[in-house]
């Protein structure tokens, strides 16, 4: 497999490639446009959803010499964001902020010195609004990567500022997890911002035809392949996929990438992809997410039993690839759904649908991967095949509170949880199923010999600390950052 289909995260794409590898419909579109425009604005998607491409593609648009808009596009991938609290984070933010204002000053042909150097937030507002009125431009601020899976502490910071700063010549948009993000006592998520939920819905049309057209332009050969293909075909077989991974772009690439490397073009080289994304892409997810998960590590023993009881209940129940659990098994478990949910287990359809066996709960959709793993037998026949790409979301299972097959407990969260990931040695980012873009065996010990010993000391390296490290120059170290990046966030 080649470099360019280990692109899994919008923000690794090169900026001359971004283009001609991403795809944009008319739900793409639609949250384009609001990204672009005025008004505070929230998308909410889960790890791997294409947030980032989309705040990407909406900055990219705006960034031209005749709009009257001047687009930036911020990630707040930073560790020490998420070491920081009250004065010192808006002090970082706004740090943040001003270097990346004065790199899109330059893109603009504008000079930095119309943005002065800020670390407090009434400076930021005053000074944001006097940029609008130098440039003639209205100011469309967009932060990805504001929240952490393992940061359970409020965004009241971020969230304070975001709405302190937003007025008629400056909007702002940003990135949030479902159920992940917290947002503080004065930012009302409803009223304060429009959400999008990026979800991607098995049942809205054109749903095929998206991943399609994706699959067309992140793997040609994969597509012509299965053009060409009596019994499939290219639309079949992508719409497929995308159900496979329950509409998760990320998923979808991997998908895709393992399937490009699969002799032959029909069925069971969509077996032996939906199996090697269970086995190898589903479960080392949870393994991934355990050191990132603070004062949450114990759950994820417990999220494994909770996958093992829900897809064994689906499987078994007609293999039905949707499930609604009971409100009160929901709440109870909460932030164990919330992990199977953004490590792609599931995704949430319905905030709240009536069971037959009495009662309310959220309907879920079950990755297919993880589903044939315990089917019996697990075959991907064309009958299973058929079932599985146009479901009938009126036959969902269900699991009540009564039934007793949900019989777990959530162990208590730690009393000092710090983000394990970043004691981990560097070694832990070599090149692997888990992070297939990682650092050579050579890279690595080039950073050992110059005293990098921990992913920590990488994440906390100034760049010219970095560049100190035999033969990393500028693409290496933007290559380090990314996984490193990739190691702690996402």
């Amino acid at each position: 497999m080649d470099e360019q289909s280990l692109w899994i995260a919008a923000e690794d794409c090169p900026a001359d490639d971004f283009e001609k590898y991403h795809v944009f419909l008319q739900h793409e579109e639609r949250v384009i446009n609001a990204l672009s425009t005025h008004g505070p604005v929230l998308i909410k998607g889960g790890r791997g959803s294409g947030k980032s491409a989309l705040m990407i593609e909406a900055s990219r648009r705006l960034q031209h010499a005749d709009s009257n808009t001047f687009g930036v596009y911020l990630s707040l991938r930073y560790l020490p964001l998420l070491r920081s609290r009250g004065q010192e984070y808006e002090k970082l933010l706004c740090e943040l902020l001003t270097r990346e204002l004065h790199r899109t000053l330059s893109l603009y042909k504008l000079s930095s010195s119309l943005f002065p150097s800020i670390t407090d937030v009434s400076s930021l507002q005053h000074e944001l609004r006097a940029l609008a009125e130098k440039i003639n431009k209205r100011i469309i601020l967009m932060f990805d990567d504001i929240a952490h899976i393992g940061r359970e502490a409020s965004l009241e910071e971020f969230f304070g500022i975001f709405r302190t700063i937003s007025n008629n010549l400056v909007s702002c948009k940003a990135s949030i997890y479902p159920g992940v993000t917290r947002f503080g006592i004065r930012f009302d998520v409803y009223n304060d911002a429009t959400v999008f939920d990026l979800s991607r819905d098995e049942r809205a049309p054109g749903y095929a035809e998206f991943f399609d057209k994706v699959m067309a332009a992140r793997f040609p050969d994969l597509h012509s392949r299965y053009a060409r293909t009596r019994s499939l075909g290219s639309r079949e077989t992508a719409g497929f996929l995308g159900r496979t991974v329950v509409g998760n772009m990320r998923g979808f690439v991997i998908a895709c990438g393992k399937l490009r490397n699969v002799n032959g073009a029909g069925l069971p080289a969509l077996e032996a992809v939906l199996k090697e994304l269970a086995s190898d892409y589903y479960w080392p997810l949870l393994e991934e997410l355990e050191p990132k998960l603070g004062i949450y590590q114990p759950l994820v023993e417990t999220s494994r039993q909770l996958a093992d009881v829900l897809f064994r209940h689906a499987a078994a129940q007609n293999r039905s690839t949707t499930i609604i659990v009971h409100r009160d098994l929901v709440q109870k478990l909460a932030k164990v759904f919330e992990i199977l949910e953004y490590a792609g287990f599931l995704s949430k359809r319905e905030a709240s649908r009536a069971m037959r066996s009495g009662g309310r709960g959220p309907r879920f959709s079950l990755n297919l991967a993880n589903l044939l793993e315990f089917t019996y037998p697990s075959r991907l026949t064309r009958d299973v095949f058929t079932d599985w790409l146009n479901p009938n979301p009126e036959q969902p299972s269900d699991i009540h509170v009564s039934s007793g097959i949900i019989d777990i407990d959530q162990p208590a969260p730690l009393v000092d949880g710090e983000l394990l990931v970043l004691e981990l040695p560097i070694e832990k980012l070599q090149k692997s199923n888990v992070y297939p873009y990682g650092l050579t065996d050579a890279r690595i010990a080039q950073l050992k010999k110059s005293g990098f010993e921990t992913i920590g000391q990488l994440a906390d390296a100034t760049d010219a600390q970095l560049k100190e490290v035999t033969s990393i120059g500028d693409q290496w170290l933007e290559r380090i950052r990314s996984v490193v990046g990739q190691a702690v966030w996402m």
